[in-house]
C-alpha cells in the first residue's frame, strides 16, 4: 500500500489469512490471538513473546510470521479479541443505557485481562470489533441532550474515553500493586497510620485529615459507576452561555 510516507503493508483486517497448509498443527489469527491473550494474562505484556506463542502451539517461530508480521500486529489481535466481548454489550433502548454497558463491559475486560489497560488510550485501535465499540458509543452519544454538532460529540467522546483509560489504569495499578507487594489496603494503612497520623495533627491538611477520619472505603464497581454517570451527566448537559 502506498502512503504519503512511503511504502507500507495492507493492514491486517485486510490481509487475508495464509492458506491452510499440510501440517501437523493448524494454525488460525484467531487461535494464536488467544494463546497470546492466555500468555499475557499470566505474565503481562513483557512476558510476552513470538517464540512463547510458538512454543504453546507447538510449532516454529517463523510459522507464526505468514500470520502476523510484528508485535504491533500481534498486539491488534488481541486487543480486538477483548473488544469482540465488549462489543457484546450491544444496543440498548436509550443512548444513556447502551454507553453504561459499553463502558461496564470494557471495565470487566479490562479487569479480566490487565494489559488491555495498558493499550488503552495508545495508538488508535482500529480493528473491526474496535470500531465496532466505536461506532456504538458514538452513536448513542449523538443521541444525548446537549451533543448538538460533531464538535460536540468529539468533545464527549474525548472526556468519556479520558475517565475510562484513566479509572481503569488507576484500579489495576492499584490491584498490581497489592499484588506484587503483598499489601492489602488495611496492611499498608496498619504500616502508615502512624506517620499520618502525626502528620494530620499537625493542622495543615484539615481537607486530607477529613477525607482519612470520615471517608469510608469505598466500592471499586459503585464507585466507577457514580463518577461513570457524573461524567455523563456532565458531557452530555446544554452548556451555560
Amino acid at each position: 500500500m502506498d502512503t504519503p510516507y512511503g511504502s507500507a503493508p495492507l493492514p491486517i483486517w485486510e490481509r487475508p489469512e495464509p492458506q491452510p497448509r499440510a501440517a501437523p498443527v493448524p494454525l488460525s489469527r484467531a487461535k494464536i490471538a488467544a494463546v497470546a491473550i492466555r500468555l499475557a494474562d499470566a505474565h503481562g505484556l513483557d512476558g510476552l513473546s513470538v517464540r512463547k506463542i510458538a512454543k504453546e502451539l507447538g510449532v516454529g517461530p517463523m510459522r507464526l510470521y505468514d500470520y502476523v508480521v510484528n508485535r504491533s500486529e500481534l498486539l491488534d489481535l488481541m486487543v480486538d479479541a477483548v473488544y469482540a466481548r465488549i462489543a457484546e454489550a450491544g444496543q440498548h433502548s436509550g443512548w444513556r443505557a447502551t454507553v453504561l454497558a459499553i463502558v461496564h463491559r470494557t471495565r470487566e475486560a479490562a479487569l479480566d485481562h490487565e494489559w488491555f489497560a495498558d493499550l488503552l488510550g495508545a495508538r488508535p485501535h482500529l480493528g473491526p470489533h474496535a470500531l465496532a465499540v466505536g461506532e456504538s458509543t458514538a452513536a448513542a452519544l449523538s443521541q444525548a441532550p446537549g451533543v448538538r454538532s460533531v464538535d460536540d460529540l468529539q468533545r464527549a467522546l474525548g472526556a468519556l474515553n479520558a475517565f475510562v483509560v484513566g479509572a481503569l489504569r488507576r484500579e489495576i495499578t492499584e490491584r498490581r500493586t497489592a499484588r506484587s507487594t503483598g499489601t492489602d489496603v488495611s496492611a499498608w494503612q496498619a504500616a502508615l497510620g502512624p506517620y499520618l497520623t502525626r502528620m494530620l495533627e499537625t493542622g495543615r491538611y484539615p481537607t486530607v485529615a477529613r477525607l482519612v477520619v470520615d471517608g469510608a472505603h469505598l466500592d471499586a464497581e459503585e464507585t466507577f459507576h457514580h463518577n461513570l454517570v457524573t461524567v455523563l451527566d456532565g458531557i452530555t448537559s446544554r452548556p451555560h452561555t
